[in-house]
């Protein structure tokens, strides 16, 4: 069974799952932070291709993949990286990344290599979810990697109906429309988003993330999903930390339960 099920039928609730931009602040360090992560508790990692042009991502991740990329970093050079990962790591994996990148590697390549090396998921957000359905579902379910889709506030109720018909996984829940970020705290309009897909008994569980940063924005989007998805605040906590994943993942535990 792929390893992202296998969490979500293992645990329903209280899931933490971390983002970081392979590549920034250390060109060579992608695996340590993914043991560190492993070893201090986390139960999911996303792994952020660096991209030049990423749309749904705030400053904060915008310049980490700038310095990535500066630095040399190519999702060939993080396949490289990730290829001896499951030597060291059990917990489930996704490379997080957008279209363009994907398609100049080849889509069908990525997935042969996501099982080759025990990567268990994909989140591409700038694919449309027609696209999906028609030409890139049945070649990652080929190589059993997962599709994770995403929604917004704005996502009308038949298209999540759709995407959780149609995809295995998880929903990726994004708390606002706009762009990654943290935020200080979810207002009542966010709170009613989250009520309102939970009242919706979707078959696959949801995961929220863009904004979650302290203790209140993690446990409002706690008591309403499987778990919290954190981006922005950890790759600020890993940059200010000049790489060292132990003192940033430490720093962040602590703002989540202070």
């Amino acid at each position: 069974m792929n390893r992202i099920n296998q969490l979500f039928e293992q645990k329903s609730r209280g899931i933490l799952s971390i983002y970081f931009c392979a590549g920034s602040p250390k060109t060579d360090n992608t695996v340590e932070v993914i043991r560190t992560l492993e070893a201090q508790g986390i139960d999911l990692i996303e792994i952020g291709i660096p991209f030049s042009d990423p749309m749904a991502d705030g400053p904060v991740i915008q310049d980490a993949a700038t310095q990535a990329l500066r630095g040399g970093m190519t999702l060939r050079r993080l396949l490289d990286q990730l290829k001896d990962v499951r030597s060291e790591v059990r917990i489930p994996l996704i490379l997080m990344g957008y279209l363009n990148p994907i398609m100049q590697y080849g889509f069908e390549r990525l997935c042969q290599a996501c099982q080759a090396y025990g990567i268990d998921g994909l989140i591409i957000p700038d694919l449309p979810f027609k696209d999906y359905i028609e030409e890139y579902r049945p070649i990652a379910e080929r190589y059993d990697v997962r599709i994770i889709m995403l929604i917004t506030p704005e996502t009308s109720e038949e298209r999540i109906r759709e995407i959780d018909r149609h995809t295995e996984g998880f929903i990726y829940m994004v708390s606002s429309a706009a762009i990654t970020g943290a935020q200080k705290d979810f207002n009542e309009q966010k709170q009613a988003y989250f009520r309102r897909i939970e009242a919706m008994h979707l078959r696959n569980p949801r995961m929220i993330g863009f904004g979650i940063s302290n203790r209140q924005t993690y446990e409002s989007a706690s008591a309403h999903a499987a778990g919290c998805i954190i981006g922005s605040k950890f790759v600020t906590l890993l940059q200010e930390e000049q790489g060292d994943a132990l003192r940033a993942i430490t720093r962040l535990k602590e703002a989540l339960n202070n």
